[in-house]
């Protein structure tokens, strides 16, 4: 398609003919691709948020919690409140072979933590080395729990993030200082920066994390446990294996086999799938409104070149008289509608991309950037063909009436 300063010069002059109409002929076109690009830049920042929540949790993982029972069973009466024990581990490890890892868990909240004069209310959390498998630990300073911390019961502790931040100076090293929990002093041995949103028995920043047996000890809780924290093997489902845990559960504890309450079960699986299916139904709903609003601009201006045709019918006409060629009124036709939408496409990309930039910045925190809304830039090149595109579509119909014009009708309705 040849363009050259007198092309160019006609195209503005016939858009610029009719301003208003020509405004808000670009606003449909401009509100299309604008509503496009922010949508999929804000549906990429939620599913980024969302996906921020499960952040270093096994995606096979699942949780067993002890509820009231619903129903009366041998003897026992209904309404009865009963716990997890150690011994349960030890059911579920050889009871169920398709189960890959699998730790106790307990925990208390409402706890105070201290270090010289500052205090910091948080949970104390009991775990074994291999919870590492289920939440992963990322230590900033330090170490994680280890099997000759478990071995000796050593009254050693990890902090959450937000326990440090309270109880320490910025980047001071927490290791070997010692913080005390009702009563008893702890040494610290690490500090783990993972925020731990699932809140799977408080939030890992907010936890101080202690040996299992080193809490067992401390708060005389025996064989009793909290929770049961266990993963799958590869290839299985946990809910393939459910009913299988429940039954082996109930069968030691005197549960009836249908009551449905005694035993909670997170499944952290069937959640991580529920958001991947909840996500892929928001990208087509975005795709589908997006373009929809951006195909009823392009409609805009394909009715508007119309307009614009009829009402240049007879210079059209001349045009034709004087030996333009039906190539270049379809040329000159198409050149305006590409100009108009490419413009006011361009100007909806460029206010999107600020739109979602101001959002980014306000969703984090200065200088660190964990949730991206802007749009990548292969998106924007994308966006940018289809509006050639969409253009030479909404041109079209137009153009090809305008070549249908005869010389002789036009100047005779004249």
């Amino acid at each position: 398609m040849r363009i050259d300063i007198d092309s160019c010069e006609e195209i503005l002059i016939t858009i610029t003919r009719n301003k208003t109409r020509s405004l808000l002929t670009a606003f449909g076109v401009f509100w299309g691709i604008f509503m496009l690009v922010a949508l999929i830049g804000g549906g990429q920042g939620m599913q980024q948020a969302m996906s921020s929540q499960f952040e270093g949790f096994a995606t096979n993982s699942a949780f067993l919690v002890s509820q009231k029972t619903g129903e009366a069973y041998k003897g026992f009466r209904k309404g009865r409140w009963w716990d997890l024990e150690l011994s349960d581990i030890e059911r579920l490890r050889h009871g169920v072979n398709e189960i890959d890892v699998i730790t106790p868990s307990i925990a208390y909240w409402g706890r105070t933590a201290i270090h010289g004069d500052k205090k910091y209310d948080c949970s104390v959390k009991g775990l074994y080395p291999e919870y590492e498998h289920i939440e992963h630990q990322e230590m900033a300073y330090g170490r994680f729990i280890n099997d000759v911390d478990i071995k000796e019961a050593r009254k050693v502790c990890v902090i959450g993030k937000r326990v440090y931040e309270s109880l320490f100076r910025p980047g001071e090293d927490p290791c070997g200082k010692y913080i005390r929990v009702d009563g008893i002093y702890y040494q610290v041995i690490g500090m783990c920066s993972s925020e731990g949103n699932m809140n799977i028995q408080g939030q890992a920043s907010e936890a101080v994390t202690l040996p299992y047996t080193t809490m067992k000890q401390a708060y005389n809780l025996g064989n009793r446990i909290h929770v049961v924290c266990f993963t799958v093997k590869p290839g299985i489902k946990v809910t393939d294996i459910q009913d299988k845990v429940e039954r082996i559960v109930k069968a030691a504890h005197y549960i009836s086999p249908d009551d449905k309450q005694a035993v909670m079960m997170l499944n952290a699986e069937a959640m991580f799938s529920m958001v991947d299916n909840l996500m892929a139904g928001v990208r087509i709903l975005i795709w589908m409104v997006g373009l929809g609003t951006l195909f009823a601009g392009a409609i805009g201006v394909s009715n508007i070149m119309m307009v614009t045709v009829r009402e240049r019918t007879t210079e059209i006409g001349i045009r034709r008289a004087i030996g333009a060629r039906p190539r270049d009124i379809l040329q000159q036709i198409l050149s305006e509608s590409m100009v108009l939408t490419t413009i006011a496409g361009m100007a909806g990309i460029s206010f999107a991309v600020l739109v979602l930039q101001v959002l980014e910045v306000a969703a984090n925190d200065p200088g660190h950037i964990t949730t991206h809304y802007q749009v990548s830039f292969g998106l924007a090149i994308g966006t940018c063909a289809l509006l050639i595109a969409l253009g030479v579509l909404a041109g079209l119909a137009p153009a090809y009436r305008a070549m249908a014009i005869k010389p002789i009708e036009a100047i005779r309705d004249e």
